[in-house]
């Protein structure tokens, strides 16, 4: 996984509650085994009609939003416990979401997978999507190791929660693995000293 410490990024807003792990890569994508081409399909059934022709409606079609930072509305990744949502939003290029809720299942795949799920009030939400709106070129700040989340020349910021382990995880960019090998002479000093 990449290092993640700082963030500054424009961001894509999605302001629909209720966002589930379907909706995020549809279940006839699922096939397959391995990250690579998810993010290809990521909301898939909102990007594209059902002729394959895009949504200019569409927010991540729509020219005018770009960024690493997708601010979505309350309740993301609910529904099934699919890990495939996770790969398709990093194959799609997002390195945060943000939410006023997240479903632990999609938050836990999140982590694992080096997407960063930054849980906000529900008001500073709406302050977000609303200053991303009248503003495309607003910038956010997502700051891992102090955990807030900012505007960018503005005053208005938040903090957010995030588990200790994963948090040290993403700042190195271990995986689970990764970490335990980080620790791999400290293990071995306490075996031997339970040896003798």
């Amino acid at each position: 996984m990449e290092k993640f410490t700082t963030l500054k990024s424009r961001a894509i807003p999605l302001a629909i509650e209720n966002i589930d792990t379907d909706q995020i890569i549809p279940a006839r994508f699922l096939k397959a085994t391995d990250k690579q081409g998810f993010g290809d399909n990521a909301f898939r059934d909102w990007r594209f009609d059902k002729h394959g022709k895009l949504n200019a409606e569409f927010p991540l079609n729509d020219q005018k939003y770009t960024g690493s930072i997708l601010v979505a509305g309350d309740n993301f990744g609910c529904g099934s416990s699919r890990e495939h949502a996770a790969w398709a939003l990093v194959g799609y290029g997002f390195k945060v979401i943000v939410s006023s809720f997240f479903a632990d299942i999609f938050k836990g795949n999140a982590l694992n997978n080096g997407l960063l799920p930054v849980q906000v009030s529900e008001t500073y939400l709406e302050t977000l999507l609303s200053t991303i709106k009248a503003n495309l070129e607003t910038e956010l700040i997502v700051d891992l190791e102090n955990q807030t989340i900012g505007i960018k020349d503005s005053d208005q910021q938040e903090s957010f929660e995030i588990d200790a382990y994963k948090k040290t995880c993403m700042i190195n960019g271990y995986d689970d693995i990764d970490y335990l090998l980080s620790k791999k002479e400290a293990i071995e000093a306490f075996e031997l000293s339970r040896t003798n």
